[in-house]
């Protein structure tokens, strides 16, 4: 049912308004000790949004960067600040503007990190950010997909115009965004190398990579040349070493910023930084591979939304297999 419309006609006011939620929250930056469960608002939601019952939230590095002030604005613009930025769950309440989708509908999204996020029991998406859950996964899989697959396809298709018959390498393959990486690298025709630890070489062959190195024993650098793409998560030396592999005219893209040129110049390559972009429509098309069993979703380990801060200790690790995500209980409000 559509929601009513508020007085000052800026947005939406969901049936719900007034009522409270459950949601991991901060006041201010720092450690994993700011991570605290209360009891808020549930949000209300515009004219172009969704009301969204969350079911499952993905952990990400984003996550704890932001905890730790990453973004110093984030809590001038949020307070209390939410953190989580991959969500599956149900839509409640839709804006007077949304035709795409309607209450029961099962949806997963990437929504801005400019606002608050899913650690909570409800979410206020922007309707353009979200796509239907693929019918073939879990809500569980479908909150370890938007980031990270969005992430992974910009950085190779839209930074790197990756091509069939290419050699792109991918540092850190078997985590979030690199195991999705492989995937559709692999799909897209290219000839996959990944990166990771010893005990996750078999994972990262069995989802389509064509040779694995063992970052820990192995030095890429003295075994690579002539690389078309490269995709990096590490940053550091990793970086560094990833432009002494790049054939000329190749690109090395990464989620993790791009210094690396400052220590190790060279004028016949390109590099870019960036950051993922939630897009519903691009999305839906990934949701469309998952369907077809192109990709699978490697799930580390789940963890209950009061567990948050032992999800937080574990992805700061960087030695997680695939994604992270929290459940979190749902208890019908209003």
């Amino acid at each position: 049912m559509k929601t009513t419309q508020q007085s000052e006609g800026i947005g939406t006011k969901s049936k719900v308004s007034g009522d409270k939620m459950k949601a991991v929250v901060i006041h201010n930056y720092g450690d994993i000790s700011v991570l605290s469960t209360e009891e808020v608002p549930i949000p209300k939601i515009g004219q172009d949004e969704i009301l969204v019952k969350v079911q499952a939230a993905g952990i990400n590095p984003i996550d704890w960067k932001v905890r730790e002030g990453y973004k110093e604005d984030f809590l001038d613009n949020n307070n209390p600040g939410i953190l989580g930025w991959d969500v599956a769950g149900t839509v409640t309440e839709v804006g007077d503007l949304v035709t795409r989708f309607r209450p029961g509908d099962k949806i997963y999204a990437n929504p801005t990190t400019a606002r608050n996020g899913a650690y909570a029991e409800y979410i206020a998406i922007r309707s353009y950010e979200a796509a239907l859950v693929p019918k073939s996964i879990s809500m569980i899989e479908a909150a370890g997909v938007p980031l990270a697959a969005m992430t992974a396809w910009m950085g190779l298709f839209e930074k790197a115009n990756l091509k069939a018959d290419q050699k792109v390498l991918i540092h850190g393959a078997s985590g979030g965004v690199g195991t999705f990486a492989v995937q559709l690298a692999k799909i897209a025709g290219a000839h996959v190398i990944g990166t990771c630890s010893k005990a996750n070489i078999e994972m990262v062959k069995s989802i389509g990579a064509d040779q694995v190195i063992d970052y820990r024993s192995e030095d890429f650098s003295t075994k690579l040349k002539n690389i078309d793409v490269v995709l990096d998560t590490i940053g550091g030396d990793t970086q560094v070493k990833s432009l002494q592999v790049l054939k000329s005219g190749g690109v090395l893209v990464s989620t993790v910023g791009v210094n690396a040129a400052e220590k190790s110049p060279r004028s016949d390559v390109k590099t870019i930084a960036y950051y993922s972009i939630a897009n519903g429509a691009k999305l839906a098309e990934i949701g469309g591979l998952i369907e077809k069993g192109l990709i699978k979703i490697i799930i580390d380990r789940t963890f209950s939304l009061e567990n948050v801060k032992e999800a937080h200790q574990l992805s700061q690790t960087h030695h997680a297999k695939g994604k992270i995500i929290l459940t979190v209980d749902q208890k019908t409000k209003g």
